[in-house]
């Protein structure tokens, strides 16, 4: 290639290069000057049917493609890859909680509490790649979630109400900071994984999650976990959440037990020789 073709190349990927920075420079400004619509006590309008795109579902790390799990007709599944959603790096585990993240990655087909159908916990239920429903009032908000009919209540106005116990989807007291809904999240079960690579904790979990809206059909989503069982320090995740726009849109019942009936109870079935 003589100089004058580099030269013309040089001009157009400089160009190009110009031209995705005023495009996310625009995109970063009218985020910033998104102003949603309000409620009767001046909250942004959070309700809606909302759902991630991507693959961190799969592993919130970033990840190649790799193969899925044997399928029905012994057809070979894929899990596609990505970038990841985590921020600053790799999760920050201790040595002997890497060690059992690998463990998990080697058996997630049958040790993900997914797979069997158990409620993903958060923040795993809102990157699940199901929709989710958002019902807002000034003292609770209502999260519902098609996968396994999964739900909680947001506590708005009881900032002292601890749970007695610890359940599948915690127990979650929210407030406002400006436009941002956040939700601290506690009492989880130490059973529920961050998604099917094997990413766990423990039942020392805490989630801090915020709700922003950015344009009419968006939210950004950033969660912070802190786990002083698991992790040397706390981090965090974030992701964009998109409105489901579809004509009579709504959530559907999805009971999946009967899918993988064989794999939870089939080493119960009596052996028909004896």
């Amino acid at each position: 290639m003589g100089t004058r073709d580099s030269g013309a190349v040089l001009v157009l990927a400089t160009a190009a290069i110009a031209g995705l920075l005023a495009t996310a420079e625009a995109a970063v400004g009218q985020e910033q000057s998104y102003e949603p619509p309000r409620t009767a006590d001046g909250r942004p309008v959070l309700n809606g049917i909302w759902q991630a795109l991507g693959s961190a579902h799969w592993d919130i790390e970033g990840h190649a493609a790799r193969p899925g799990p044997i399928v029905s007709l012994g057809a070979i599944g894929a899990i596609p890859g990505g970038l990841g959603v985590v921020n600053g790096g790799p999760i920050p585990y201790q040595p002997w909680a890497a060690a059992q993240k690998l463990q998990n990655f080697e058996n997630w087909v049958t040790a993900d509490p997914v797979v069997k159908c158990y409620m993903p916990g958060v923040p795993r239920a809102t990157y699940m790649p199901f929709p989710f429903q958002i019902v807002q009032t000034p003292d609770h908000v209502l999260i519902a979630y098609e996968f396994a009919s999964s739900s909680r209540v947001i506590y708005m106005s009881q900032p002292d109400f601890e749970s007695p116990f610890d359940t599948w989807m915690g127990h979650s007291r929210g407030h406002w900071e400006g436009d941002t809904l956040v939700v601290d999240v506690t009492a989880q079960v130490g059973d529920t994984w961050f998604d099917s690579a094997g990413n766990f904790h423990t039942e020392a979990l805490r989630v801090t999650e915020r709700y922003t809206p950015i344009s009419p059909n968006a939210l950004r989503y950033e969660v912070a976990m802190e786990d002083p069982n698991v992790f040397t320090r706390p981090w965090t995740m974030s992701m964009p959440l998109y409105r489901r726009l579809d004509e009579n849109v709504q959530l559907l019942e999805f009971k999946c037990v009967e899918f993988v009936e064989e794999l939870i109870y089939g080493h119960l079935r009596k052996d028909p020789t004896r």
